[in-house]
């Protein structure tokens, strides 16, 4: 795998603020990525699993400043994505794109496909006319689509179509990094695949690398080259596809993973149910913020909050039960 940074992410933290009140003295600060740090590298895909709420879309929303961060850095080619004024940051956003999970929310509905697909053409390249259609078409073309729907609207699309248009749209500008936030999560299981294969040829074909959000565990374990647990705007494990998903570290890790289906007999996988909810982020648990629902709790973990612990590999994972006075090598996956 390619180990060339494209994106690092330091002590990235968004806080948000709700409330109100006489003088905004009920205002409250919720923060929901806590000093996260994450390193992108170029031509790989990246997936970040973790329950609804725990800041995967407020991560993706962070990458492009569509959300402003509290702190830290956002650093692309080695250029801070936070510190840059408007017109370099529309510049540098030729470079990132977002694919969302419901296409018919992104496409604007009064406008026709070849507008919708040649909108950043024309506000970025100055192309007009004929270039312009010819442009679109062969974008359209390049994920699967044809000439026959450039005057059409979203509403007389499929579900698979609009992802595919949202898609185009997206490499319009031929950029380099693609954050896709819940990208199938909308569609039917067949047309789910088909774009996830789609994906994976545009890949190919472009050199892209992707940033993919989902809590789909089954499409993040088929698409990605390495996994990132996100929990509580915190990653407590990240690693390659098949560390995470058939050793994982963490208890956390383990109850996500361990319902999906294996094809080795000999890795059947213990079902972990996790009890109770996840807790609020205007309050979050003192020491490791999974302990209220870890079954492998000890004292410590109420009070002290894990340091990251190498593995091997690239994997590593923020958990008590690695320290070498504790239990051995984290938690069991399998049995049998």
């Amino acid at each position: 795998m390619n180990h060339e940074v494209l994106v690092d992410i330091r002590d990235l933290t968004v806080d948000y603020v709700w409330g109100g009140g006489f003088f905004g003295r009920s205002r409250r600060r919720v923060r929901v990525l806590d000093r996260l740090n994450l390193q992108v590298f170029r031509g790989e895909t990246l997936g970040i699993v973790g329950e609804s709420g725990c800041g995967k879309s407020t991560l993706a929303s962070s990458l492009l400043r569509f959300v402003r961060p509290t702190g830290g850095q956002v650093l692309f080619e080695g250029q801070d994505i936070l510190t840059m004024d408007r017109v370099r940051l529309r510049q540098q956003r030729r470079q990132m794109q977002i694919v969302f999970q419901n296409p018919f929310s992104s496409l604007n509905p009064r406008m026709t496909i070849l507008d919708i697909v040649g909108e950043p053409l024309v506000t970025h390249t100055g192309l007009r006319r004929q270039a312009l259609r010819e442009r679109v078409t062969a974008l359209l073309e390049e994920v699967g689509l044809g000439a026959h729907l450039l005057d059409r609207h979203p509403h007389e699309l499929s579900g698979g179509q609009a992802q595919r248009v949202a898609l185009a749209r997206a490499l319009a500008l031929n950029p380099k990094l693609l954050v896709l936030d819940e990208p199938t999560s909308a569609l039917d299981v067949s047309v789910q695949a088909q774009i996830v294969n789609l994906l994976a040829e545009l890949q190919k074909r472009h050199g892209l690398t992707y940033l993919f959000i989902s809590h789909s565990l089954g499409v993040v374990q088929h698409i990605s080259t390495r996994i990132a647990v996100l929990y509580m705007g915190e990653i407590v494990e990240l690693g390659s596809r098949e560390g995470i998903s058939t050793v994982p570290k963490h208890p956390y890790t383990l109850a996500l993973f361990s319902s999906t289906p294996t094809v080795d007999p000999d890795r059947r996988r213990q079902r972990v149910i996790l009890e109770g909810q996840v807790p609020s982020l205007a309050n979050p648990p003192p020491g490791c913020r999974f302990h209220t629902r870890c079954p492998y709790v000890m004292d410590r973990c109420r009070s002290e909050k894990p340091t990251v612990h190498w593995i091997e590999n690239g994997h590593w994972v923020m958990c008590h039960l690695l320290d070498s006075d504790e239990r051995e090598g984290g938690v069991p996956m399998t049995t049998g």
